[in-house]
This record gives structure tokens, C-alpha cells and sequence, in this order.
């Protein structure tokens, strides 16, 4: 698993910029599918869905906010009491020995328990000193590299340079991406006569974007595509993208600057490529490589500037649609393409089918079955910022409620969404109508979003702008500070951005 992955830069589906020998190793190697996508585009949410099954109406998170009991939001005895048991709680209860590696993204407790025999964590940010000495690479670095322990954020600097180019301040066989490949192949060698099931869930290419050297210097900024961009006022028809391009700091980028992160952006996926290399070849030794199942997915895409947008949290196709390879040579024919519609609340259903006990749960069986509608959500029912995603055939709907506003795509026609077409094709935005009402009607968490057989709108209203400071918490830097003379820092500096 990797994060805020697009499913556009895998060089064997199509891509002719980027280099990715070890992901197209996989295409090779079993089913590609091209209709992937996230169930909530952004990272608690997604990464919730992975292990329980769920869509947001299910299992209450909607976006990086606190989970609550759909039926009592009062609730407090965790998650698995209402949405069933934790995958890799499961999966241990098929037989198998379970491990996760790497970015888990848990709220509020960034360590919660998830069922994992073996469970190392490797996550973004800390925010206390106790966390962060919980957190394995962290530790890693702390006690066997304390030349590196001076580092506020191991994995680059974020707030203001969040969306700027960056270079790793470790090397490339000390990075966490390396940290992460080390674990899963020892994991790997481990003598069991249990099968194994694993979650390996890199950071990258999440910004900030700081692959190491020489990964940093792989691209040509002259080779870069510019974004995307149709006119402004259209590519902003959802409120939540200059809000969040305003929140990161990306309220101003060019196409110059854009073509140079996407440099870095590709150079951190390559280089996350052949950490995947490493593991892949570990499990190619095995004596039962063809019958190991290895799936590739995304919590999510990045928007990298294409419809004037940065980040996520929308449903254009860069931040919903995701890249799903799934391998498994001794039952699937390899280099295989597949159009089905896909969601990541599927993963739970493939990974109990193919360990002896199918449960669904909010998804459906990829291996044996189709469907005709994909539905995606984000923003709390009943608030502003619900809205939802419906995918069918050629056709994207997507409805918010801040202000009722519709978007109607056919991504056969129109694959880089710049003709919004909801009052042309009248017949096919009342049958997505229809279906948007039918489902929440049938999901009793998105029951107040219908009123007289019609979803609910609010009057519009643009969301007030503000920063987003993520310092090292962990070592007390909460704001911008002023250095002392002494080397040390001394007292904040007010914000003076309005």
C-alpha cells in the first residue's frame, strides 16, 4: 500500500515519463484494474476502510476526523465493536500469521491495537516524545544512527514547504521506505508453518516529496507535463479545493514549480518501486511464490495541480481513482487488464475468500462478481461538507451540499473532467439522482441527507482560509520560531498571514 498514490504514474499501464520496473513486474504478473477507487479520499477514513470492510456510513469517519458509532455517536468502545472484527484479526483467526509494517494512521490512538502478531509502526508525525520513541523507525534511527537524531521530521519538512521539492536528508538505505522493505523481507524469512498475511504501508509518496539520492535527480523538470487545468471558477465548483490548496501553503503555485515537484514526486515513486523490488524478489525465491497473492492499492491520489487543485479530499479521477494490481500467478492469467469497477472496501472480502471464509462485509467479491454503481463519500451527513460520488459505466456523478452543486462526467468523452455536462444530459443526472437518494435512504447514517425524495443542500458557503502548522510536535515546535543566539529556540513569531 502506498499513500496519496495517483493511478496514473505506473510506467507499464501507460505512463511513458515514469520509471517503475517493479510495479510493472507486477502487472506482469496478474490483473490491472483501471477502475479503482477510494471509498473516502483522504487518509484515517481509507486506511479504516482497508481493515474493517466498511464505507463511511458504516463505520462513521468521514474524513481525518474522530470515528464515530453511526448508531450511537456517544459510543465509545472502539470501532470493532460496530463494524466487526479488524482484518488482520481475522486473518489470524483463518490460520494465518499476521503482520503490519509501516504508515497505519489510527485516531485518536495512533498506536490502537489492530490485530497484528507482529506490528511496527512507521508513521508520519508524532505528537508527543513518548510517540515518537513508540514509532520503529524512529527508534531505529535513534538508536542505531543517532547522527540523525537532530532531524525535527525524518521524512521531510511539511507546513510552508509541504508542496515544495525536496531532497532526503538520509540516505537511500536508510530511509523509512528502506526501514519498511528491511522489516517485510525479514518478516518474510520468518519459519512458520502458518501461511502469512501482511500489510506493508509505505508514507510515500504522500508529500512532502524528498526522495534520496539519486532518486532526487531522476527526472527533468523540461520533461514534466504542466497540470491540467480547465477555467477556475469551474475547477473550484467544489469549495473544498481552495480551501485545502490555501490550508498546505499551495494557494500560489505555477506551472514551473509544479513541473519541478512533480520531479520529485515521481523520483520518491521510483525509488518506493524498488524498495517493492526488494520484496518482491524475496517472495519470488519461495518455493510457493506463485500461489503467494500480492495486491498493489492506494488510500488515495494526489490532485498535483491538475483542475488548479492540490492534495485530495475531492472526486476529481487524480485524488478519488486509485492503482489496484492484484497477482497471484497459480489462479489469475498475468497482464491482464480489467475495467470492473473496484473499491478498497473489497479488500476485506478478497482477503477472506481466498483464506477460506468469505465475508464481504460492505463490499462484493472482485474475483467472482461485478457491479454496476460505485459509491464513494466524504464530509460528515448533515454538515456542509457532505458529498458524495457515484461511478457507473462511462458516467461520474458527484453531488455536495454546500449549495446543492452537481458535477455530471463522462470519462469515456471527457477523462480529464472539463465539461460538466449535469444540464445537458438531463436523463442520465436524473438516474444518478434517483440512485444518490436510493442509497442514502438505504444507509440509515445518510438518512437525514434525503427531504421529500430529494438530497438535502444547504446554502453555500466558502469555508474561512487558514494555514495548516504541522512542526515537529514531538520536540516541542508547534509554530515558527525565533532562534536564539545561543542556537536554541527561544519564542514564536505571531502569525502575520490573513
Amino acid at each position: 500500500m502506498c499513500d496519496q498514490f495517483r493511478f496514473d504514474c505506473i510506467s507499464a499501464l501507460g505512463n511513458d515519463k515514469i520509471r517503475t520496473p517493479n510495479l510493472d513486474r507486477l502487472v506482469k504478473r496478474g490483473v490491472s484494474f483501471s477502475n479503482a477507487y477510494s471509498s473516502c479520499p483522504v487518509c484515517i477514513p481509507a486506511r479504516y476502510t482497508v481493515r474493517t470492510g466498511r464505507d463511511a456510513h458504516s463505520m462513521g469517519c468521514y474524513s481525518n476526523e474522530l470515528p464515530l458509532n453511526p448508531k450511537d455517536q456517544d459510543d465509545r468502545s472502539g470501532m470493532e465493536s460496530w463494524t466487526g472484527a479488524y482484518l488482520p484479526r481475522v486473518m489470524g483467526k483463518l490460520g494465518y500469521r499476521t503482520f503490519g509494517i509501516g504508515k497505519f494512521h489510527t485516531h485518536p490512538d495512533q498506536y490502537e491495537d489492530l490485530g497484528y502478531e507482529t506490528h511496527i509502526h512507521t508513521e508520519e508525525m508524532w505528537d508527543s516524545p513518548e510517540n515518537r520513541s513508540r514509532d520503529g523507525f524512529a527508534r531505529f534511527l535513534s538508536e542505531e544512527h543517532p547522527e540523525y537524531n537532530h532531524l525535527e521530521q525524518l521524512h521531510g519538512e511539511r507546513t510552508n514547504m509541504y508542496y515544495a521539492p525536496q531532497l532526503s536528508s538520509l540516505p537511500a538505505e536508510l530511509t523509512v521506505e528502506s526501514f519498511v522493505a528491511d522489516k517485510t523481507i525479514e518478516q518474510l524469512s520468518v519459519e512458520d508453518e502458518r501461511p502469512y498475511f501482511g500489510l506493508v504501508s509505505f508514507i510515500g509518496p504522500h508529500p512532502p516529496c524528498a526522495p534520496p539520492i539519486p532518486y532526487n535527480r531522476m527526472y527533468d523538470p523540461d520533461g514534466m507535463s504542466n497540470p491540467v487545468k480547465g477555467k477556475l471558477e469551474e475547477d473550484h465548483f467544489d469549495e473544498q479545493i481552495p480551501w485545502m490548496n490555501y490550508i498546505v501553503y499551495s494557494d500560489e503555485i505555477n506551472d514551473a514549480w509544479a513541473r519541478n515537484l512533480k520531479t520529485r514526486y515521481y523520483g520518491e515513486i521510483s525509488y518506493i518501486d524498488s524498495c517493492i523490488g526488494r520484496i518482491l524478489d524475496e517472495v519470488e525465491q519461495s518455493p510457493d511464490a506463485d500461489n503467494t497473492v500480492i495486491c498493489f492499492f492506494a488510500d488515495h491520489g494526489d490532485m498535483l495541480g491538475d483542475h488548479h487543485a492540490w492534495q485530495k479530499e475531492c472526486f476529481y479521477e487524480p485524488s478519488v481513482r486509485i492503482p489496484f494490481l492484484l497477482s497471484h500467478p497459480a489462479a489469475l492469467e498475468g497482464n491482464t487488464r480489467s475495467d470492473d469497477l473496484v473499491s478498497l472496501t473489497d479488500l476485506f472480502g478478497l482477503a477472506t475468500g481466498l483464506g477460506g471464509k468469505l465475508d464481504e462485509r460492505d463490499g462484493i467479491d472482485i474475483l467472482k462478481a461485478k457491479r454496476e454503481y460505485l459509491y464513494s463519500f466524504h464530509g460528515r451527513p448533515e454538515t456542509r461538507q457532505f458529498k458524495m460520488m457515484i461511478r457507473s459505466g462511462e458516467w461520474k456523478y458527484i453531488y455536495m451540499a454546500n449549495g446543492g452543486r452537481e458535477q455530471l462526467f463522462n470519462l469515456k468523452e471527457d477523462p480529464y473532467e472539463m465539461d460538466n455536462c449535469i444540464d445537458r444530459a438531463s436523463e442520465t443526472a436524473a438516474l444518478f439522482r434517483y440512485k444518490a437518494v436510493e442509497k442514502c435512504l438505504a444507509e440509515p447514517d445518510l438518512n437525514a441527507m434525503v427531504a421529500g425524495r430529494c438530497l438535502v443542500s444547504y446554502p453555500f458557503e466558502a469555508r474561512p482560509l487558514g494555514r495548516l502548522h504541522q512542526f515537529a510536535f514531538s520536540k516541542g515546535i508547534t509554530d515558527y520560531m525565533i532562534p536564539s543566539g545561543k542556537g536554541f529556540i527561544s519564542e514564536a513569531l505571531p502569525n502575520t498571514t490573513e
